[in-house]
């Protein structure tokens, strides 16, 4: 009975104020929410598109490409000291990696990739691929060159990173850390799994027959282009 009558009194109060009638009403529209007609499909397609436009941005600043490294960190002119580096090494570049962006707030290193096209042994001391390739090889300023742990110990003074390898100038731990770096250099194609460097250096030679043979057979064809060019202008004017 008690409910009844209440709701009867606020039936009575609604008919007799039309403000009360009015604002039930603004609050019906005010806070209704329409069904979503939205598929499932579609949301689904949305959740794709959004994960793939993230793998998309996504880059491994572990293994930047050649051209990003050029880009990133152009060779300081007044260098103290030029690493040889074998670029397509990935343990060797995760260290080379580290030493570039240490050397951005020094500019004493200047890094050359033994295996670029453009490299020359008569601009570094006559060391070739193959040489360089048996251990590490950086050249000081001066011209003189040092390997092994020496090297990465000279590298490492230059960007304030001297003392992981002081203890190394002392005897008899100098004498065992080359030893242990020499066994490290003589199975770091094996361990970093490439093939020997007797199959490398066959393949670099025939790439670069290849590359000779390609630049000779352009060089022909504009040749002949250019003479018969030439042959069609005269007997057009004759």
């Amino acid at each position: 009975m008690a409910l009844k009558g209440a709701q009867a009194l606020a039936c009575i109060a609604r008919q007799r104020s039309p403000f009360l009638s009015s604002t039930n009403h603004y609050l019906n529209l005010r806070f209704y929410h329409p069904p979503s007609f939205t598929s499932h499909s579609n949301r689904q397609a949305g959740t794709i598109n959004q994960i793939r436009a993230i793998q998309g941005a996504t880059v491994d600043p572990l293994t930047p490409n050649k051209e990003q490294q050029k880009e990133a960190s152009p060779e300081p002119e007044n260098w103290k000291i030029k690493m040889l580096y074998d670029g397509d090494c990935p343990l060797c570049m995760r260290e080379v990696n580290m030493l570039r962006e240490r050397n951005k707030q020094y500019g004493t290193i200047k890094f050359v990739d033994i295996g670029s096209d453009e490299y020359s042994p008569e601009e570094n001391q006559g060391l070739d691929y193959k040489t360089v390739m048996g251990r590490i090889h950086a050249i000081l300023s001066d011209g003189t060159v040092v390997t092994d742990v020496e090297a990465f110990r000279r590298l490492y003074e230059q960007v304030g990173l001297g003392w992981v390898y002081a203890i190394t100038k002392y005897e008899p731990i100098a004498t065992v850390a080359d030893a242990v770096y020499g066994v490290w250099a003589k199975f770091r194609l094996q361990i970093t799994g490439r093939p020997p460097l007797e199959e490398i250096l066959e393949t670099r030679r025939k790439n670069k027959v290849g590359t000779r043979n390609t630049a000779i057979i352009k060089f022909l064809c504009f040749l002949v282009k250019y003479v018969g060019t030439a042959m069609l202008v005269r007997c057009e004017l004759s």
